[in-house]
C-alpha cells in the first residue's frame, strides 16, 4: 500500500478530524466501556459507608483552571451525600474557587428542588465560603469551626445557623471529602488533620496530582481517591451517572486513538521512504 500521499496532506484535514472527535461526543456521547478502578471504588465505598445523616465536612479547593477534572467529581459527590441525607459543610481554601464551588452546590441542589425534595440551606448544608490562611486555616478549625468561620458564603452569621450548632471541631463530623487541584489541598488536609484529629478522608483530585497521593492511599490516610477525568467518569457510572465526565473521556479516548493511529502511519511511511532509498 503506497501511503506517500500522508506527507503532502493538509495538516489542516488533521485539526478538523480532532475537533470533529472532541466535539461530536461531547454532543452525543457514545458510552465507551469504562472500567472501575480499586481507588474510585474505595471512594464510593467510603461515603456509602457513613451513616444515612452524618455531618460530613466537604473542602473544595480548586479554581476555574480545573473545572473539567475537579466539578464533575465534586457534583457526584455531592448527589451521593445528599442521598444519604448527609448534613455537609463546604468550604474552600482557594481564592478564586469559591464562587465556582457555590456555583456547583446550588447546580446540584436545583436538581433536587426540581424533583421536589431539595436540601434546605442552612439546615442540611451550609457554605462557608473562602477563608485566607492556608494550613492555619484547617488547624483553626480543629479548635473550633464557627472561630474559623464567622461568617458564611451568604455573610449569615454561622452561630445563627441550625446546622452550624452542631458542630463543634473535626470531631462533628464522620467523614472529610477533599476535592483539590494543588496546594493547598489533599497533602495539606493528610499532613494537618487526618495526622493530627484522625478524620477519616476521602480525595478527589486532578490526573497530575494523583500519583502523589497513592501512597495516603496505601497508608490508609486516604480511604479512596478519585484521579482526574477519568476517576471522575469511573465515579459517575459505579453511581449510574452520564455527567461531564463520562462525555469527556469519550472525546479524549477517539482523540487520543487518533493522534496514536497518525503516529504509527508517520512511522510506516518513514520506513517505507528508507526502504526505498537502501533499495
Amino acid at each position: 500500500m503506497n501511503l506517500a500521499w500522508l506527507e503532502k496532506l493538509d495538516r489542516r484535514w488533521l485539526f478538523l478530524i480532532v475537533g470533529v472527535l472532541t466535539i461530536g461526543p461531547l454532543i452525543r456521547p457514545l458510552g465507551l466501556p469504562l472500567t472501575t478502578s480499586p481507588p474510585v471504588k474505595s471512594f464510593h465505598d467510603a461515603i456509602a459507608a457513613v451513616p444515612d445523616g452524618a455531618l460530613v465536612l466537604m473542602s473544595c479547593d480548586y479554581d476555574p483552571g480545573s473545572k473539567p477534572e475537579v466539578v464533575p467529581m465534586t457534583k457526584t459527590a455531592l448527589r451521593q451525600l445528599f442521598d444519604k441525607h448527609c448534613r455537609i459543610v463546604i468550604t474552600c481554601l482557594w481564592p478564586g474557587g469559591s464562587g465556582l464551588v457555590d456555583q456547583t452546590l446550588e447546580s446540584v441542589v436545583a436538581e433536587y428542588r426540581a424533583r421536589g425534595k431539595a436540601p434546605v440551606y442552612g439546615t442540611d448544608y451550609v457554605n462557608l465560603g473562602y477563608k485566607a490562611g492556608n494550613e492555619a486555616v484547617m488547624v483553626l478549625m480543629g479548635m473550633g469551626v464557627a472561630s474559623a468561620f464567622p461568617q458564611d458564603q451568604r455573610a449569615n452569621r454561622t452561630a445563627t445557623l441550625p446546622l452550624m450548632r452542631e458542630v463543634r471541631d473535626y470531631s462533628s463530623f464522620a467523614l472529610l471529602v477533599n476535592i483539590s487541584s494543588g496546594y493547598p489541598g489533599t497533602k495539606e488536609w493528610v499532613q494537618q488533620v487526618n495526622s493530627r484529629f484522625h478524620l477519616p478522608m476521602v480525595s478527589g483530585c486532578t490526573a497530575v496530582s494523583a500519583p502523589e497521593y497513592y501512597p495516603y492511599l496505601q497508608s490508609g490516610q486516604l480511604r479512596g481517591l478519585l484521579g482526574g477525568m477519568a476517576g471522575a467518569a469511573e465515579y459517575e457510572k459505579m453511581r449510574g451517572e452520564k455527567g461531564s465526565a463520562t462525555k469527556g473521556m469519550d472525546a479524549q479516548s477517539l482523540t487520543h486513538l487518533f493522534v496514536a493511529l497518525c503516529i504509527v502511519l508517520g512511522n510506516v511511511v518513514m520506513w517505507g521512504k528508507r526502504k526505498e532509498v537502501g533499495a
